[in-house]
């Protein structure tokens, strides 16, 4: 994801030193980026974090650090936040996480294993979710570690496909999302197992006529995570992405500020979450 993002430099020529501007502007004086009431949050800190790497930006690595070591090992931390504290690390200079207190925090995320193999927010759970599946592979990739029993998170993933050929996060749903079906793609991908045909062509048709995809048919309008998120999965499948390059380009131009983006039409605050899901997108469109 990081060196699909960087690729949107082809497309922002300049203005990327604008967007690095808009993303070091995030950051507060503790060392964390700010979410949308301005106060330093670990989730934001990714984007932000990310993005500046992406961009072959300079981040404020000795602040963000002072930030990370505040969570220690992240056991007051939820799933999603622990995960987020991995993938921070993952951007700091190489050794500046001591190995014990990654193999801690990965034993944190191991203990929401759900029954099926998958993993879930509340630790116990009978099955797991698509999404909590994606910040597991990503917090264990991030810590240079090995997932354990990657075909019972396949069994778990099979088990949350949907009767219209997409995935949902939970079980016994009808219809598919974008964001599920594209994160599934990309896990199967990443663990090397079979990707049901057609799951390129079910993500296309999400794509709307005027450009990004719709979360889900009925959606109201297109917004840039399932956008991004889709774009990343179809590059990953190796589907063309040339019947849809011209149109999404116009949608993420609705979307730009002038040094970020905001995250659907109907959106007027620029973030740095919806502004790295941006540089995915670019980026790969840029190819």
């Amino acid at each position: 994801m990081m060196r699909a993002a960087g690729m949107a430099q082809n497309l922002l020529h300049e203005a990327a030193d604008r967007v690095a501007d808009f993303l070091q502007s995030q950051f507060r004086e503790d060392g964390g980026a700010c979410n949308r009431s301005g106060d330093s949050d670990l989730y934001y800190t990714v984007f932000a974090l990310d993005g500046l790497l992406a961009l072959n930006a300079e981040p404020p690595v000795e602040a963000i650090q002072r930030y990370l070591h505040s969570f220690e090992d992240g056991k007051r931390l939820d799933f999603v936040h622990v995960a987020c504290l991995a993938r921070c690390w993952a951007g700091m200079p190489e050794g500046a996480l001591d190995i014990e207190t990654a193999d801690r925090m990965l034993q944190r995320v191991e203990s929401h294993r759900s029954a099926d193999g998958g993993y879930h927010a509340k630790p116990g759970s009978e099955t797991g979710t698509v999404y909590h599946a994606f910040l597991a592979l990503g917090a264990y990739q991030d810590l240079n570690a090995v997932l354990p029993n990657p075909e019972e998170l396949g069994c778990s993933l099979a088990a949350l496909q949907t009767p219209d050929g997409g995935y949902a996060n939970e079980h016994n749903l009808k219809l598919g999302t974008t964001p599920a079906t594209a994160a599934a793609a990309t896990l199967m991908r990443q663990l090397d197992l079979p990707v049901p045909a057609g799951l390129a062509d079910w993500l296309v048709a999400r794509c709307h006529e005027l450009g990004g995809f719709l979360a889900m048919p009925q959606a109201p309008f297109p917004d840039l995570l399932s956008t991004a998120t889709a774009i990343h999965a179809l590059a990953g499948l190796n589907a063309p992405l040339d019947g849809i390059r011209d149109r999404c380009l116009d949608f993420l131009d609705a979307l730009w500020t002038g040094r970020a983006f905001h995250g659907h039409l109907a959106d007027d605050v620029e973030d740095c979450e919806y502004t790295y899901y941006a540089l995915l997108a670019l980026g790969h469109l840029s190819s």
